[in-house]
């Protein structure tokens, strides 16, 4: 191909976003397109946004005289680092393995610090975002604005050298159904590819090109109020999908000031919608609002939860969510989808419209990694895709890993997009009666921070109903206290995987947090210009890891030295 031409501008926008890191975003991006042409004088755009920190770009095509579609079989797109980066990635699934065929579901661990080149653990790549680091620099890659006009995207394996390029799905996702590769109406473009640099994490934890380059689909039917959930089944399991023990997390939102209940998987058999609509009924009376949980499954798993097939079809969506609406059900919980197939990819913006319609919140599960949606679609709440709670009470080997991952995902994951990992798990034990199941390794202070540390603008949190009592007072005030949605993001210190320091401003109120997942005490001198000389509510760590409450003092030039227990937290609340 030939360059054929050449033309730029220049984006100043300003724009609210109501459910991520930042409320008000003032973008400004340099913007050349450059037209190729090949042989036959087919042209192709390359639309690039570069702002200070991030680039992104995309490619264009115009209709054909009479051509008007087009099947993208490949692309060629790479990355090419030099050879002493290291990377922190999360290597892609072989489709239909796993617990009763659900992967891919970004749900696998992470290998840090690993040199390029490397072969991943299933030889299929790595899922976005994907961060190198090369020297005393760091570079995120990822996508955004995938819709239901194209399929979502990730790393192929790397070279020796350092390549690595865009990959589609594989041809085993959703069971073997339907095309891997994507397919475009003309004129069409792809999704954007970017590009987050720094010469330190800052660029990383704050950006946010992943909105900055889309824009909203439709409008919102209503204004969704986001907030704080319960849900038993994190800690009570299905044995609690039943009416009396919904009934006790009700009234645990209700005492805790939370929003909203999430009623997971097996209610439609457990409970019955009958009865269902008297829940709701209930809650609704305590000024709690209902998320409930659907399979989310046609043909792509052998998921066994229900409701089953509410989701997959129009027909069935359309029904089910008008009963949904009639009810006053605040918003769904998704689950098990079955790739990153273009298909899939239209069924997620299916059921987010058909929801929007109802008036209904959507949360995903056992899913792909959001890619702009926050701002895309005005009803999206958040995604799991990664490895989230439900690991710890699964496994002691994920519960003795919890503050290694933890240290990972705001640099990565929760850097593009909103996290829903239903944390904050204050039980000793991970069973119903807190005395057996996998042991928490993690400090009690360490759950409050990741409180801070992971966004979503619904968190559905993993306090059990014996947490009010079993659990010192100020904590459970610190949770009836914590927002989910925030007007800034500021990084301060921290590496991937050892420790992570940041502070969140709700209105005017800052909240500093810190973990070390190291196996020694942590000392940092950090600046919170954000708490400068003012005196702070600080929640830390005894060296018997209890946890401690006290008021502290930030220097005038807003210098403080933080301690942090091994596997520990520590967290500094002020006022602007």
């Amino acid at each position: 191909m030939r360059l054929a031409g050449q033309k730029a501008e220049q984006i100043d926008e300003r724009y609210t976003l109501n459910r991520s890191k930042t409320s008000e975003v003032r973008y400004e991006a340099n913007k050349p397109v450059c037209s190729f042409e090949n042989a036959a004088q087919k042209k192709m755009d390359i639309i690039f946004q570069v702002s200070n920190n991030d680039i992104a770009f995309r490619y264009a095509f115009p209709q054909y005289g009479h051509t008007a579609c087009l099947v993208v079989e490949q692309e060629a797109t790479g990355f090419d680092f030099p050879q002493q980066t290291t990377t922190f990635m999360c290597p892609q699934a072989t489709p239909m393995i796993g617990w009763e065929r659900t992967k891919p579901s970004y749900e696998e661990e992470y290998t840090p610090d690993e040199p390029v080149g490397m072969i991943s653990k299933y030889q299929l790549g790595y899922t976005f975002p994907c961060l190198f680091h090369i020297d005393d620099n760091w570079v995120l890659v990822s996508e955004t604005g995938v819709s239901s006009r194209y399929c979502a995207s990730h790393l192929s394996d790397g070279t020796k050298e350092g390549l690595y390029t865009i990959a589609f799905p594989h041809p085993g996702e959703n069971n073997g159904i339907g095309t891997a590769t994507a397919g475009l109406a003309l004129p069409g473009e792809t999704p954007w590819r970017t590009i987050t640099v720094g010469d330190n994490l800052k660029p990383i934890v704050e950006t946010t090109v992943p909105f900055d380059v889309v824009k909203p689909l439709y409008e919102p039917s209503q204004d969704y109020k986001f907030g704080r959930s319960t849900w038993s089944w994190i800690m009570w399991q299905d044995e609690s999908i039943n009416y009396d023990d919904q009934l006790k997390y009700i009234d645990l939102s209700a005492a805790l000031g939370y929003e909203y209940v999430l009623i997971d998987n097996w209610w439609d058999t457990r409970i019955g919608y009958e009865r269902m609509a008297e829940l709701i009924k209930y809650a609704k009376s305590k000024n709690v609002g209902v998320f409930l949980w659907y399979n989310s499954n046609g043909y792509w798993s052998d998921a066994p939860q229900g409701p089953k097939q509410r989701m997959s079809t129009s027909l069935a969506r359309q029904k089910e969510m008008k009963w949904l609406q009639e009810q006053g059900v605040k918003g769904m919980k998704v689950d098990f989808f079955g790739g990153d197939k273009q298909e899939t990819m239209k069924l997620y913006e299916d059921i987010l419209a058909d929801a929007n319609a109802h008036g209904l919140m959507v949360i995903f599960h056992g899913c792909t990694l959001p890619r702009g949606w926050e701002r895309m679609y005005p009803n999206y709440v958040g995604s799991e895709a990664v490895l989230a709670s439900e690991n710890l009470i699964f496994s002691q080997h994920f519960s003795d890993n919890e503050a290694f991952n933890a240290c990972l995902h705001p640099f990565i994951r929760n850097a593009v997009g909103s996290m829903d990992f239903g944390g904050t798990l204050l039980n000793k034990r991970y069973n119903r009666t807190n005395d057996g199941g996998t042991a928490r390794i993690t400090t009690d202070i360490f759950q409050l921070a990741t409180a801070v540390l992971y966004q979503s603008a619904v968190q559905n949190f993993a306090i059990a109903p014996n947490n009010l009592t079993d659990v010192p007072a100020f904590e459970i005030d610190f949770m009836k206290q914590i927002p989910t949605t925030w007007d800034e993001v500021r990084f301060i210190d921290g590496y991937p995987g050892k420790y992570c320091v940041l502070a969140r401003r709700h209105a005017d109120t800052w909240y500093a947090a810190g973990i070390n997942a190291g196996k020694e005490p942590l000392k940092l001198k950090v600046t919170l210009p954000m708490l400068a000389g003012q005196k702070v509510t600080k929640y830390d760590d005894n060296k018997d890891r209890s946890p401690r409450l006290s008021e502290s003092s930030v220097k005038a030039n807003g210098e403080c030295l933080l301690e942090i227990r091994p596997d520990g937290g520590i967290i500094l609340v002020g006022t602007e």
